[in-house]
This record gives C-alpha cells, structure tokens and sequence, in this order.
C-alpha cells in the first residue's frame, strides 16, 4: 500500500504547537526527510535502538501522493492527492539536540509507521481531529485546521522544490504534546475518518 521515493516531512506545522514552544511562526514551511527505510505499516514493532536514551513519538497526518508532479499550485494541489493516512514522527530528541539538524534522529528504520489505510476522501483543511494516545492515555489533542500551512500549501511548496513521485508521502507536521516512548509502550495514532495506526516499541 505504501511504497515512497521519499518521505518528506514538517517542521513546527501547528499554531498550539508553536505556541507551546515559544517559537515564532515561520514564514515557510520548515523541511526536512526520513529515508523509505523508515517506514513500517500499522501493527508493526517500532524498534528503539541503542544509539538512543530518549525516544520521543509524534502523531501526524501524511499526505499520498498520486502522480508525478512538478511546481503545482495550491489551487491543483487537490488533484494530485491520493488521499491522506496516520503517520508518526518517531524522533530521537537527544539526537536532535546533538546533531543541531535533524537528519540521524529522524531516520532509523522503523521511525516512520504509516497507516492504516490511505483515505481520498475527508478534508483536513475543513479539520480532522488528530489524537495520540501511549498505553491508552492521551498525549496529543489538537485539529489539521490548527496548521500553520495546510496540504494544499504543502503540497505546492515542496513541489516546487523537488519533483514528487507517486506514492510520496508528505508528513505534515505534529500537534502539541509531543513526549517519551520506552520499550514495551504501545503508540497510537488517531486521525477522524482515516482510523488507527498503531505499533508497539520493542527493544533493539
């Protein structure tokens, strides 16, 4: 079902999630990647790995995409969606914090499960509730309508960049709430009419 080039993804997408922060809003879409390698569908282990002490999750919505596209606007940028999904950001933070780019902590397999489905129809522009729950307790509560810059406006600006192949997959940023995950934790990522993604963390 998913098979990308590339996976592209958001940095500091949401209003509450800026304001949470205390970052100021940026003026254009914050870009970064995670490798292919990254991907694992729903019910599969997220692995932690040992180059790591703190695993951090972050539900977001992902785009499909559906052709090969180049310098699209946002007005056609609709036309080349083929439909939206759950994906979660699985971060090292303490890598992050290290490195001062983002590339090594964003990029381990398994940090990027997407699922459970693809969805061509729902609006996240109109608003999707997003929600994350660890073991059960909700950690991330918030709306795509809280976006700073809303697929559409993704989907153009990053086709201006660099050709997009079908099967890429947008990741479009994270809500408020972003925290731990340790060995044993069970990650879900719940998006309003697309559904569940859900993986367990296990050890290396």
């Amino acid at each position: 079902m998913f098979n990308p080039t590339k996976i592209i993804a958001i940095g500091l997408n949401y209003h509450d999630h800026a304001k949470e922060m205390n970052e100021k809003l940026p003026e254009y879409p914050l870009i970064f990647m995670k490798p292919p390698t990254a991907f694992i569908p729903d019910g599969e282990p997220i692995i932690y790995p040992p180059q790591t002490k703190e695993l951090h999750y972050e539900g977001e919505l992902g785009i499909v995409i559906k052709d090969r596209i180049k310098n699209i606007s946002v007005k056609d940028a609709h036309l080349h969606i083929a439909g939206y999904t759950c994906a979660n950001d699985v971060t090292a933070r303490d890598l992050q914090r290290i490195d001062g780019q983002w590339t090594r902590s964003k990029s381990f397999d398994t940090f990027c499960p997407l699922g459970p489905r693809i969805v061509p129809d729902v609006d996240p522009v109109a608003g999707l509730e997003i929600i994350t729950r660890v073991n059960g307790a909700i950690k991330q509560h918030s709306n795509t309508k809280n976006m700073i810059f809303n697929v559409y406006e993704l989907v153009s600006f990053i086709s201006s960049i660099m050709t997009l192949m079908p099967g890429d997959v947008i990741i479009t940023g994270t809500p408020p709430g972003v925290g731990p995950i340790l060995v044993g934790d069970t990650v879900e990522v719940e998006i309003e009419g697309i559904g569940v993604l859900k993986n367990t963390v296990v050890a290396s």
